[in-house]
């Protein structure tokens, strides 16, 4: 019995020891040493440079164990999400497409080129395959079914935007770059990814691929895949192109820093801006929809995509929160957004109304 049990617990983690990464600064080199120049890293780690930050609690604050184990139903949707499928029609070279995967996961088609944010296509956002937040729904399709990608742009190291598996696929299957925060390439490179294809910025600098400019821009958070926080950075990022400009957000906290990146480098077609996971017990890491709709303003953005939520219970607010309070907020404050079903191709310029779909999930 004891010798069944050690290869039962040997199996469900055999992986986890792959999926932590590697911890950067301790492999010396270059790549250790850019990190500690930069501007954002201090005492050992790196930090938060805006005013107004506070750390993660480390103790759970009090109910949040009750609040849990209970009321889990409303974290989950009443029935089965709608899928689609995108288009396979080819991006115009002036043009500006989008496809919501699902949580962080975007297809971004700007001016004939592709960008793929945060993508993630495992069942789990955890080291582990049995157990950590698993799947409300399926990817929409499948890593082989893309169109090719240009290049492959990664806000943080946290398992529900940087994924083992996926990094993997794309490396074998795809000729596209990863851009990455410092530190991150450290990670990369320790899953196979071949130095010529890593990419590793700090905040304000800057990349040109395919002729489309990208900047690593700030964002309000934290990193860590293991029991360490903060040794590699984390950001949102800017692309642009000749004509058309698109924001990405990553994870954040609200912050003022918003309207400065808006001024320097919008203003933006596209913003795509996280709304779930929020908690009172959180606020600096993470916005609710009323902040996101703030930052959307300040950044100077037309079209608002709401990202990361409906796929994975990472908070305690009700499953379908995170949109009903966006879209009321946005008609409040006539911003223009786009609520996709996973897996719709949206063309920017010819945005689709609001039909609340995922009311109608929930009425049943």
């Amino acid at each position: 019995m004891a010798a069944a049990a050690l290869a039962a617990a040997a199996w469900v983690l055999r992986d986890v020891p792959a999926e932590l990464g590697t911890r950067p600064l301790r492999s010396g080199g270059p790549r250790a040493a850019r990190m500690r120049t930069s501007p954002q890293f201090g005492d050992g780690v790196f930090r938060n440079t805006m005013p107004g930050h506070t750390e993660v609690p480390v103790a759970p604050p009090p109910g949040l164990i009750r609040d849990l184990i209970t009321g889990g139903e409303r974290r989950r949707p009443p029935g089965a999400i709608p899928l689609l499928s995108p288009s396979t029609a080819r991006p115009a070279p002036d043009g500006l497409r989008v496809v919501w995967f699902g949580h962080a996961s975007t297809l971004v088609e700007i001016e004939g080129r592709r960008v793929l944010f945060d993508p993630v296509w495992s069942r789990r956002v955890s080291p582990s395959r049995l157990v950590g937040p698993k799947r409300l729904h399926p990817v929409p399709v499948g890593l082989d079914t893309l169109p090719e990608i240009d290049a492959v742009a990664i806000s943080h190291d946290h398992y529900d935007h940087l994924d083992l598996a996926t990094v993997r696929a794309l490396t074998r299957t795809r000729t596209a770059p990863f851009l990455v925060p410092l530190g991150i390439g450290a990670h990369l490179a320790k899953w196979g990814v071949p130095r010529e294809r890593i990419i590793e910025l700090d905040w304000d600098e800057e990349a040109e691929i395919a002729g489309l400019r990208f900047t690593a821009a700030a964002a309000r958070h934290f990193s860590g895949r293991a029991f360490t926080r903060n040794e590699t950075l984390w950001g949102s990022w800017v692309v642009a192109g000749t004509r058309r400009r698109v924001f990405y957000a990553g994870d954040s906290g609200y912050f003022e820093g918003y309207a400065g990146i808006g001024a320097a480098h919008g203003p933006f077609d596209l913003t795509l801006m996280p709304i779930g996971a929020y908690s009172p017990a959180w606020p600096d890491i993470h916005m609710n929809p009323e902040e996101a709709v703030n930052a959307h303003i300040d950044l100077g953005g037309g079209l608002l995509l709401p990202v990361h939520w409906a796929t994975f219970t990472l908070a305690l607010h009700p499953w379908a929160e995170p949109v009903d309070r966006l879209w009321r907020e946005a008609k409040a404050r006539d911003v223009r957004i786009v609520t996709p079903r996973p897996g719709e191709t949206v063309d920017v310029d010819a945005a689709p109304a609001v039909d609340g779909w995922w009311e109608t999930l929930i009425r049943g």
